[in-house]
């Protein structure tokens, strides 16, 4: 019978649904047609597949090709399926035996010559053939990103006749492998900062929670600097969510790169980013920067200057940790469980309550240029922290002892292996029946908090906000309970709701 099946993988967000590729060959006027739903470089792969073929030396049959994508209703871009198009009839004519194409999944596209060239999302697919239980042959160009599951069952083919050479037991492939080459890429140190205690106990809070931060203050003060060193103070990702991390990075339009995939990623779009750069989207969807800061940090600069309805696109990634890509036509889940940091200046010159310049801006045009920033979203942003002008006395003492990035990431460390070993999770995670058990009140801090809520008319979400940052000042302090002084510290960390007050 003129048929064979080989696998394959489609993208589908982060996930990889199974493609199985049909190979017909019948009798009739030679034809060559690709059904299932395929895209227009799907389409296209007829004509590389054709000159592959021929360029390797092998029969193009002049017969009535049918090639089937299953499942019909799956949407399939890319030139991903042009190598197990060419086995599926390389097999159905004979050519290549069938009798291993079961216990193999294929996907790369094919150079007219008949050389593999490496395609995007090859993490994703290497974990769906895992957990599936099948080898997987993929181009040598995507080996390195292979290799980073350590896997002994995934195969690097250079061109389409090493990939028919193996199937007829003629020769071996080699395994899929990544080493190192590059050192670890150090972080930038919290020693650089001069002064700004109080920034920096807050950017210490944020780190060991893993709580949104927004610093407020004129131009130069060292908001920048201070979010850029937020990094180094995170401790290192474990393997499983380093995969996790390059399996959404390995998707982008940018690519992925091998060398830092154990990294946290740290992304600053600018403030004219659209929408659709901001959360993703587009057609095959790919991911966002807010995905892309998966597990890692989001840092917006210039905080207002971004169009109002692209920061309020913010909103329920913030509160669910992952956004959905919803199409006419399809709809794709991608991961977001980012740190968010911004940095904003007070008014539209930068210097209003500056003793160093005295600001030029209108209380009309003041109270606009906070306006660009929606309550909503300034709820969901856990501290909120003034960034002053340094005295000349600090700024230009160098004898003063600075504490490195290395001892204050000692202590986030400990903070968040007690919230992991507690709860199992940080503590800007905790939600409704966790958060009432892990950050249960005594009396005393019970009425402190009462008067917090009436003084500052706070809402219920800024009330749960509170005692998540309390909890975690609590485990800076190796205290079990979260005590008055702890939720005392936290209004400090508020600007917004004392301002309202």
């Amino acid at each position: 019978m003129s048929l064979a099946i080989v696998y394959s993988r489609a993208s589908a967000g982060i996930n990889a649904p199974l493609v199985t590729v049909e190979a017909h060959l019948s009798n009739g006027l030679p034809s060559f047609q690709i059904v299932g739903l395929p895209e227009a470089a799907v389409k296209e792969s007829r004509d590389r597949v054709r000159s592959a073929l021929m360029n390797s030396h092998f029969e193009f049959p002049t017969k009535h090709i049918t090639i089937n994508l299953a499942p019909a209703d799956l949407p399939k871009e890319g030139g991903r399926f042009d190598l197990p198009i060419a086995i599926g009839i390389l097999a159905a004519s004979g050519q290549v035996p069938k009798d291993k194409l079961a216990e193999y999944e294929l996907t790369g596209e094919l150079a007219l010559s008949g050389e593999l060239r490496g395609v995007k999302g090859i993490l994703p697919i290497v974990l769906a053939a895992k957990q599936a239980n099948r080898k997987l042959i993929v181009p040598a160009a995507n080996a390195d990103e292979a290799g980073l599951v350590n896997p002994d069952f995934v195969y690097a083919a250079k061109h389409l006749l090493d990939t028919c050479a193996y199937f007829r037991d003629a020769q071996a492939l080699p395994l899929c492998t990544f080493e190192q080459k590059t050192p670890a890429k150090t972080y930038l140190d919290m020693q650089d900062v001069k002064g700004q205690q109080h920034a920096r106990r807050a950017l210490e809070i944020a780190a060991a929670g893993q709580h949104s931060i927004l610093f407020i203050g004129p131009p130069g003060t060292g908001k920048t600097m201070l979010a850029s060193r937020l990094l180094g103070l995170l401790p290192d990702l474990s393997e499983d969510l380093a995969l996790e991390v390059a399996a959404v990075a390995s998707l982008s339009i940018t690519g992925f790169t091998c060398q830092s995939w154990r990294k946290r990623p740290f992304r600053a779009p600018h403030h004219s980013a659209s929408n659709i750069a901001l959360v993703g989207g587009g057609r095959p969807p790919r991911p966002g920067e807010i995905s892309l800061a998966h597990r890692g940090i989001l840092f917006l600069d210039e905080l207002p200057e971004f169009n109002r309805a692209v920061l309020d696109s913010l909103r329920e990634p913030l509160e669910s940790h992952c956004v959905t890509i919803s199409r006419a036509s399809y709809q794709t889940l991608f991961p977001a469980n980012f740190q968010f940091v911004a940095a904003m200046n007070p008014c539209p010159c930068g210097y209003v309550g500056s003793q160093h310049k005295s600001c030029r801006c209108s209380p009309d045009q003041i109270t606009r240029y906070r306006h660009r920033i929606s309550g909503p979203l300034l709820d969901r942003i856990d501290l909120q922290i003034e960034v002053p002008h340094l005295p000349a006395s600090q700024l230009n003492d160098h004898a003063q002892q600075v504490e490195s990035s290395q001892s204050t990431r000692a202590r986030v460390a400990a903070a968040q292996t007690v919230q992991l070993a507690r709860q199992g999770q940080l503590n800007a995670q905790l939600q409704n029946a966790a958060l009432i058990e892990h950050c249960a009140l005594t009396d005393k801090t019970t009425t402190l908090l009462n008067q917090m809520i009436n003084r500052y008319n706070l809402s219920a979400r800024s009330n749960n906000r509170l005692l998540k940052i309390a909890r975690t000042i609590a485990d800076l302090d190796h205290s079990p309970t979260i005590e008055p002084n702890h939720l005392a510290e936290v209004m400090g960390y508020r600007h917004f709701d004392k301002i309202k007050s």
